[in-house]
């Protein structure tokens, strides 16, 4: 099998065949989709191959039969029926202002109106034109119209910190969006994509026919890279990386499907750069996420491990944005499992991936720290501290960090009163360091707050938050609950470590070591 071309940063289909670019073949699912319903929806987080799906619907309904040569839709379609493709995209620009979703609306609705050579009605609305652009073309072609929306939801996204522009701009898309249930007698195919998933309530309670795929399981490698496609597809590129890495690093998106899925945009720059880094987490930053979590108080140490209804990760509006949504939807938590609690399904939502969870960490680090560079010599630090079992050291380098922290942050805070803070500042900072963590972690005598496995040690961790010093209580907890005979069974040194915390310092008032 030879090698082809990668097609980082490709999102037209058409480019991808014709220059002999790597494919993953998500034909099939086309073909299922019209086979079962006419509506759709999918919401996936954001460079995972959405917009690359649309553009493969939009040359299928075309009619570009030579691009799909050799793939499943070829021999499963109708090659003598071409349909008219309406598509709205508003992946690119910014949509903070009062009136740029307005303007960006009427810019697109005018070329569409311009390729069908239809002449625009200055009072008609933009739902009115939408309307008259699939009646119009359906009548001419004979043939009803595929309806294509890409980023449906940016116009929101952009403006969250604006919220007034944001409940305008979700406003006027319902009014928009729902042009397809009153259209339907003109339309073959809809499928909208976004990376949130709006309540049908606040957003598409005008278009309430729409199947919504994204916790679909026939559908959930529609978008990514399963573990197949990687050995099938790209064999010729794995030759000198670590197998077991590449999933490591970047496996372990789940959308309720048999397979888990990788993110692409990962698996093709590792392909090109022949190094493992955090690609797709640096394409974004998720300063309004990191704020979020601070201000409703959400721990680091909870993330790895939170619940979620099946109605809450579903929740998301200007108004009221669900931390647990939020993480799962953008990409930053994935479902582990699934939970029956009566007749109410419950999530168990994680980090997809070592990507995630060291990123994610690095940028809460980085919110608390407000320096990265002192940020970056910490994490060196505490490295080497940790290698070297330096426990006086890492007391040290803890006790320096707290005292770093501005006085305002505490004040303007009320996490910082709980135990889950100070412990969260430790967490981070191993997380950050993509070592081997784990919270609460369960044994037969109780829950260890944190325990960490590297270089062939295991390292317990109890937190306490004090009035003044509590002789011990901390240690003596490590000790009369014997955490560590779960871990005993590895044959490796085993450390006790007791932190205590001042709330009136704000800063370590014990940190005691004992070997196990």
């Amino acid at each position: 099998m030879t090698k082809r071309r990668l097609p980082f940063g490709i999102q037209t289909f058409r480019e991808i065949r014709e220059e002999n670019c790597y494919y993953v073949d998500k034909t099939a699912y086309i073909r299922w989709l019209l086979d079962e319903g006419k509506h759709y929806f999918l919401s996936r987080p954001r460079r995972f191959g959405k917009s690359l799906f649309l553009d493969t619907c939009k040359e299928l309904f075309e009619g570009n039969e030579p691009l799909f040569k050799g793939l499943y839709i070829h021999d499963h379609w109708d090659w003598s029926v071409r349909h008219p493709v309406l598509r709205l995209d508003f992946s690119s620009g910014t949509y903070q202002g009062p009136d740029d979703l307005q303007k960006e609306v009427s810019a697109q609705l005018n070329a569409l109106e311009e390729e069908a050579e239809i002449v625009p009605r200055n009072d008609d609305t933009a739902p009115a034109r939408f309307r008259r652009l699939m009646k119009v073309l359906h009548e001419r072609s004979g043939q009803r119209v595929a309806v294509l929306v890409d980023e449906y939801d940016k116009p929101i996204l952009d403006a969250l910190e604006v919220p007034e522009v944001a409940r305008a701009n979700r406003d006027l898309l319902r009014g928009l969006y729902s042009t397809v249930k009153f259209a339907d007698a003109h339309i073959r195919f809809t499928f909208l994509t976004g990376v949130s998933k709006f309540s049908k309530v606040s957003l598409f309670s005008g278009l309430n026919n729409l199947i919504d795929l994204t916790l679909d399981p026939p559908y959930s490698a529609i978008c990514g890279y399963t573990e197949a496609d990687l050995d099938r597809v790209f064999a010729p590129e794995l030759p000198g990386l670590n197998r077991d890495e590449i999933g490591t690093w970047y496996n372990g998106y789940n959308w309720l499907g048999e397979e888990k899925v990788y993110n692409p945009f990962d698996v093709l720059l590792l392909f090109r750069n022949r190094e493992f880094g955090a690609y797709w987490f640096e394409t974004g930053t998720p300063a309004f996420l990191v704020e979020t979590l601070f201000k409703q108080r959400v721990s680091p140490l909870a993330l790895d491990n939170m619940v979620s209804s099946s109605d809450l990760l579903s929740s998301f509006d200007v108004d009221a944005i669900a931390p647990e949504a939020l993480l799962f939807q953008t990409g930053y938590l994935t479902i582990h499992r699934t939970e029956r609690r009566g007749s109410r399904t419950y999530y168990r939502l994680g980090y997809p991936n070592l990507e995630v969870r060291q990123s994610l960490n690095e940028s809460l680090l980085c919110y608390l720290v407000q320096d990265r560079t002192r940020q970056t010599a910490n994490s060196e630090r505490l490295y080497d501290l940790l290698a070297a079992n330096d426990f006086d050291g890492l007391q040290t380098l803890f006790h320096a960090f707290y005292a770093s922290i501005p006085y305002e942050w505490y004040t303007n805070n009320d996490i910082a009163q709980y135990e889950g803070y100070y412990a969260s500042v430790f967490y981070s900072y191993f997380a950050s360091l993509g070592l081997d963590v784990r919270v609460e972690d369960s044994s037969s005598h109780g829950r260890t707050d944190m325990a960490v496995l590297f270089n062939n040690n295991v390292y317990l961790f109890e937190f306490k938050v004090v009035e003044m010093a509590s002789a011990g209580a901390a240690m003596a907890q490590l000790q009369e609950r014997r955490y560590a005979d779960k871990y005993r069974a590895l044959e490796q040194p085993i450390y006790l470590i007791a932190v205590e915390f001042s709330k009136d310092e704000r800063n370590i008032a014990a940190f005691d070591v004992e070997r196990a």
